[in-house]
């Protein structure tokens, strides 16, 4: 809990703020999950803390929610045409992906209940950065991804928005 709470610190995700009257205060929680090897041994006890997006509603909190998801067919595709032209695919994953997404709407969530900041205690966090679970985190994170790609030379598919290509000649 405390590892992904200096997570939160290091990518200023939250501002402690007054209780606003005019917002709706999400709820947050704990998800728990052991992380196993092939064997079935646990190597790892995993902590992420997660809003409760359900409570959100629409055109209060959030306007609208976008999840982009490759078409299998565009993956066949790609993966085709690297193989005849000698494209070099690369693939990522991004820890706390979701806490890069920058936050343009207001929203504030509960402190945590055993993480009250004693000074403020009627406080709560307006969010600077998206949250797993909120409804507009996959909008927010996909729109920050894709203005990097565009700020390194890559283009955006013209039929799948989803895949960005760098044109460069293979080696």
């Amino acid at each position: 809990m405390q590892e992904e709470l200096v997570e939160f610190q290091r990518n200023d995700v939250r501002k402690l703020v007054p209780r606003p009257k005019d917002h709706n205060i999400i709820g947050t929680k704990w998800i728990f999950k052991n992380k196993s090897d092939g064997l079935g041994v646990v190597t790892r006890n995993k902590t992420r803390l997660v809003a409760q997006g359900y409570s959100q509603v629409e055109g209060v909190d959030f306007e609208e929610t976008f999840a982009p998801v490759a078409r299998q067919e565009a993956i066949r595709l790609l993966f085709s045409l690297a193989c005849l032209m000698k494209f070099k695919l690369f693939q990522m994953d991004v820890k706390s992906s979701f806490l890069n997404g920058v936050m343009e709407d207001e929203v504030y969530v509960e402190q945590l209940k055993d993480f009250v900041d004693n000074s403020c205690p009627q406080y709560v966090y307006r969010l600077k950065k998206a949250l797993c679970r909120l409804k507009q985190a996959p909008r927010v994170w996909y729109e920050r991804l894709t203005e990097f790609l565009l700020d390194n030379g890559y283009s955006r598919g013209g039929t799948n928005k989803t895949l960005s290509s760098n044109m460069k000649t293979p080696d």
